[in-house]
């Protein structure tokens, strides 16, 4: 396995070889922790604004690029994932079926990545387009008054979970939710296909569906879909580094570049364990307001740079 090797400066300049990126060493750092504290509060790992970041601002536009955002996944996630363990807000059911939906969903988004987008433009089009969606959904949340979760304050605690081939549900704050397995997997597999492509897991765009789709508190879904891109990004890296390359001729460079990878997925660590502890003091609808806006900056300058 090849990590690259890095060339450090007399100003603390960091170049990373598999990348090709020269940056100040704590500069993804920092960038990684600022991202993750915002958008894991609303149960998201931030790979989506980080990839954005990733090619804009550090010129890293290769296919490798996909992998080095689903491996900051792997580093930055479990931190936030113990938050929601602990304090008893991690909803098993809800994580498994869209777990075994996902995977293979992943699996066929790396070979997408690929084969069929390994050009910069067309892959910025893609990500304006994923990007897009999802900022309109949350804006369609916020403005419907959809992200307030229960209304109500109290232990947080989820109980009476079951998961069945044909349906799954829990109890949250005194009221019953109960959904179809076979739908919230469907969904997955979909999500999981432009996940794997984009280089997120997923978590940014199945979240808003549970909520507005399924009907789901903000506030119980925030630890499944991080759990879930957590598993689903392992794969991901895993095929790109591995698979992936067998999939392209030539010096295309698929695998990740794993030490720009660790140093973002260091400070997406610090932000998801500060976001988890944040969340519940934070009210969801100006969370998926302020995301929203981010979301429609990146979409408007990916359009404008294709135009």
């Amino acid at each position: 396995m090849d990590f690259g090797a890095i060339n450090v400066g007399v100003v603390s300049m960091v170049e990373f070889a598999v990348s090709g990126v020269e940056t100040h060493w704590w500069l993804p750092f920092l960038t990684a922790m600022v991202i993750s504290t915002l958008t894991s509060v609303g149960g998201l790992s931030g790979a989506f604004l980080l990839l954005p970041f990733q090619m804009s601002v550090l010129g890293f536009v290769s296919p490798a690029v996909t992998p080095t955002n689903l491996l900051f996944n792997v580093v930055a996630i479990p931190s936030g994932v113990y938050r929601y363990i602990r304090e008893g807000r991690m909803v098993w059911p809800i994580t498994w079926a869209v777990v075994i939906g996902t995977l293979p969903g992943v699996i066929g988004g790396v070979f997408i990545r690929v084969t069929l987008l390994p050009d910069p433009t067309a892959f910025k089009l893609f990500v304006a387009a994923v990007l897009g969606f999802v900022g309109f959904r949350l804006l369609q949340q916020v403005f419907k008054g959809e992200l307030d979760g229960t209304g109500k304050r109290g232990s947080f605690r989820v109980s009476e979970e079951y998961f069945g081939l044909r349906r799954l549900g829990f109890t949250f704050e005194g009221e019953r939710y109960e959904i179809s397995t076979p739908a919230i997997m469907l969904l997955s597999f979909v999500v999981g296909i432009i996940g794997g492509t984009y280089g997120i897991g997923g978590g940014a765009i199945i979240a808003p569906f549970l909520v507005t789709v399924f009907g789901l508190p903000v506030y119980t879904i925030a630890g499944a879909a991080l759990m879930g891109t957590f598993l689903t990004s392992i794969v991901g890296v895993l095929f790109f580094a591995f698979v992936a390359p067998e999939l392209v001729a030539g010096a295309v460079p698929v695998r990740p570049d794993w030490l720009l990878g660790l140093l973002f997925g260091a400070g997406g660590a610090v932000g998801m364990y500060l976001g988890a502890l944040l969340q519940r003091f934070i009210p969801a609808r100006l969370i998926k307001l302020l995301l929203a806006l981010l979301i429609a900056i990146v979409v408007l300058k990916y359009l404008l740079e294709a135009l």
